[in-house]
């Protein structure tokens, strides 16, 4: 397989970058690092673990000894530029047929779910377990608010800013953000060229008076980090991207309830494929333009989908709340925090082995729903190449090393944003080529 495979995934606007290195030189010592991340695999249970980590003990199910015998040449494109969360496979195979639903011919046929509702066509069993399912974590207030359904977060995105976008303006609302942000609200916001709104820049860079839009997304993709508004000035409007606001990738330290919160089961469940995602808003009025944005565009949301969607969050609540049902497995927030600390520490050791690269450091605290004190344990690596090399996308693309350049993230390209949510066999071959890289260049 050949470079120029793995740079078709990449952004085409990187420029080559001279520092980038051959990985010739080491494919020697690729064997020794290679047998000693193999042979550590199976000791990895018996050492000390990093302060994300501590008290972790991960059952046979939940950790694979897998591809890290074989042998890493080099050429093999692992793409991490986007956040598909294949990693959760591995525990919906293990839950097996609990999460099974039978859908008949006859259902789903109106497009009405329930017409005295803001949201008619949110299906009363969805909006049930969304409900119940923060209530077990304790990561966001239900009561008071009005759930609406979308196609993903994404789609909700653009239904709030169609809620929230003044009619009479002279000229569109500005749109912001806190850089690094996440890549696609530029592309979201200005893609219809709307009228109605358009995208600013950085929040902490807006100095103009007058009302605009502030996406607070907390933990913030790319970086973990956690967020407050940036801008505070009057006529500002707030959404809230909670995405990541889940016990496996941050501490809960308190149930939300902002006046509008955006959720996804992409990143909750990692059912991706499913697109749904919903929307607590406090105001009436908002909630029915939300909801009027969804009728135009989409005429509801699909009763299947959400069908789908409510039985794998109640097997998540149940996973909890009645464990001697689950048959030895650990409930889902337990095993998955398991594998995004253990996925931590890997990356921390590999990045910690030379010079080449760093990550950010976030404080720890303590999460209310697990009790455990840990920091960050991101979905996406907030990743930068130090010394001398200036593109970091371009420099891990010669590696055959795909990820996302942080120069579309608001930040510079020093930085890149990787993946932590794929295949585990994949994540450990990146981890393998990482450590090759930084080791033998420091």
């Amino acid at each position: 397989m050949k470079t120029n495979k793995v740079q078709n995934h990449c952004h085409k606007q990187q420029k080559k970058n001279p520092m980038a290195l051959s990985m010739k030189p080491f494919i020697v010592l690729s064997v020794a690092v290679n047998v000693m991340l193999f042979m550590k695999q199976f000791s990895w249970s018996n050492e000390q673990m990093d302060e994300n980590a501590k008290g972790v003990h991960l059952k046979e199910e939940k950790m694979r000894v897998s591809s890290s015998a074989v042998i890493d040449d080099g050429k093999t494109p692992i793409v991490l530029d986007h956040g598909d969360p294949t990693m959760y496979e591995e525990y919906w195979h293990l839950v097996g047929e609990k999460t099974t639903v039978v859908i008949h011919g006859q259902q789903g046929i109106s497009y009405f779910s329930d017409a005295s509702k803001v949201c008619w066509f949110l299906e009363p069993q969805f909006e049930r377990a969304v409900i119940r399912l923060h209530k077990v974590v304790g990561n966001a207030i239900t009561e008071g608010y009005h759930i609406v359904v979308g196609t993903g977060s994404s789609q909700l995105y653009q239904a709030a800013l169609y809620a929230l976008s003044p009619s009479d303006l002279l000229e569109p609302i500005e749109v912001v953000s806190e850089a690094p942000f996440y890549s696609s609200y530029p592309l979201i916001t200005d893609f219809l060229k709307s009228g109605l709104h358009r995208w600013a820049g950085d929040a902490s860079k807006y100095d103009k008076d007058g009302p605009y839009i502030e996406i607070v997304t907390s933990p913030n993709n790319p970086d973990g980090s956690t967020r407050q508004p940036m801008v505070n000035r009057s006529g500002g409007m707030l959404i809230y991207d909670l995405a990541y606001y889940w016990p496996q990738y941050t501490p809960i330290t308190y149930p939300a309830n902002h006046d509008i919160m955006l959720f996804t089961i992409s990143k909750c469940t990692g059912h991706a494929g499913s697109r749904i995602g919903w929307a607590l808003v406090k105001d009436e009025a908002i909630a029915r333009k939300i909801t009027k944005y969804m009728e135009i565009s989409t005429i509801g949301v699909s009763k299947d989908s959400q069908t789908r969607a409510a039985k794998v969050l109640d097997v998540i609540s149940d996973s909890h709340v009645h464990k001697g049902n689950f048959d030895g497995i650990s409930p889902f927030f337990d095993h998955s925090y398991d594998h995004m600390a253990w996925r931590w520490q890997q990356l921390r050791e590999a990045v910690n082995k030379g010079k080449l690269f760093s990550l950010p450091v976030f404080p720890s605290a303590t999460c209310t729903f697990s009790g455990r004190t840990f920091g960050p344990l991101s979905a996406f690596a907030w990743l930068k190449c130090e010394s001398e090399v200036e593109n970091c996308a371009e420099f891990l693309k010669q590696h055959n090393i795909c990820v996302r350049d942080g120069s579309f993230l608001g930040s510079s390209s020093k930085f890149v944003r990787i993946s932590m949510l794929d295949k585990t066999e994949k994540f450990e071959l990146f981890i393998q080529r990482l450590s090759i890289m930084n080791t033998a260049i420091a």
